[in-house]
């Protein structure tokens, strides 16, 4: 087959069938009043799927822990109002033929991206009690709070499930509060929870993933982002090595992950050049463990994240390099953000052979759409 076909082509994720490769990725949009997500939420996920996204993520939602959020309108995937909300989205995306997961999320010691001063209810935590610039920033979480966090998310997990979604993400990337436990500048804990070794820092994320699968059926999908990089450090790397990544991946997978959504800036910058020039993040996930992997960073674009939230305008661009990648058989799965963020339609485009899309700036999104 060749690029396009394999895109639009069926995988199978567990017990779910998706019908294409194409994953929305999670894009935080503050639009669930309090908490709550509103019909126009379930509307917004069900336009794409109606324009045959083969598998929704949701923007991150919080588990049931006080600081899990750092702005007031993130959606919960706690109590009785907010799961209720989320009950009318995955209907809707149900009725229109989609497939779609929460992802789960607490944000640490990390703050809003949107420079708002909005604190939640009590203080950010964090493993050691730092902030992400390494400064003091209140007490490190004591084992009977990582106690409640890892049940808040294998609660949250067991939910989802309840609900009918078809599977649930965990948020292990960007210097949120699982990705501090793996990183040795801000996991600085002696006991169980620290450790030298990106194995031992990990334990926090094994726990979760062992808890949620005492609480969800065998097969029901769980998949974990996770990241290299750092935002203020994008050549930062928590496995240098090949050999780690994979020690670190398997230790994951056997403690009950499915697979990774493995995001970069740039899908198309390798992940290690010294060992290999051209194979992304995803593609040595696949190539280490065979476990499903989602290829992610600027996929249509040719700016990332950040140039868009500094302004940046820049045309879309060509994805012949992503279907060269499809076609040797790289990786599993496609993530798209920006550009179904953008554009509902933006699969059915590709499907259809228009690729005449217009230029892409953070004017040009329209958040509610």
């Amino acid at each position: 087959m060749n690029g396009v076909e394999v895109l639009l082509s069926p995988f199978r994720l567990n017990k779910v069938e998706l019908p294409n490769r194409v994953v929305m990725l999670p894009m935080t949009r503050s639009f669930s009043p309090s908490g709550v997500p509103t019909d126009d939420v379930a509307a917004y996920y069900r336009r794409r799927a109606e324009n045959g996204v083969g598998l929704i993520i949701t923007e991150a939602t919080g588990v049931a822990r006080p600081s899990s959020i750092n702005e007031p309108d993130v959606p919960h995937f706690h109590g009785e109002a907010a799961l209720a909300g989320w009950k009318r989205v995955v209907d809707e995306v149900h009725a229109a033929g989609g497939r779609i997961m929460p992802q789960l999320w607490h944000v640490g010691s990390k703050r809003s991206n949107l420079g708002r001063d909005w604190v939640p209810p009590s203080p950010y935590e964090s493993p050691s009690g730092l902030a992400l610039n390494g400064e003091p920033d209140g007490d490190p979480l004591s084992e009977a709070d990582i106690a409640d966090i890892i049940d808040a998310f294998a609660r949250a997990a067991a939910d989802a499930e309840s609900l009918g979604f078809d599977g649930v993400e965990l948020h292990g990337g960007h210097n949120y509060l699982i990705n501090q436990f793996f990183s040795s500048d801000l996991n600085r804990r002696t006991d169980r929870y620290g450790g030298e070794t990106l194995l031992a820092r990990s334990r926090f994320a094994m726990e979760i993933l062992r808890a949620i699968r005492q609480r969800v059926t065998p097969d029901f999908p769980v998949l974990l982002r996770l990241s290299q990089w750092k935002p203020h450090d994008f050549t930062a790397r928590l496995a240098d090595t090949p050999d780690i990544f994979e020690q670190w991946l398997t230790a994951l997978l056997d403690a009950g992950a499915t697979g990774f959504d493995c995001s970069q800036r740039r899908y198309w910058e390798p992940a290690f050049p010294e060992h290999d020039n051209e194979l992304s993040f995803a593609g040595w996930a696949k190539k280490l463990t065979g476990a499903p992997s989602i290829l992610v960073g600027s996929v249509g674009l040719s700016g990332d994240v950040y140039e868009t939230l500094a302004g940046k305008t820049f045309k879309h661009a060509s994805l012949d390099p992503l279907f060269a990648r499809l076609e040797r058989g790289e990786v599993d799965l496609v993530g798209v953000g920006r550009a179904l963020l953008q554009d509902p339609a933006w699969l059915e485009k590709i499907r259809s052979g228009h690729v005449d899309f217009p230029d892409f700036s953070t004017e040009a999104l329209n958040w509610l759409s």
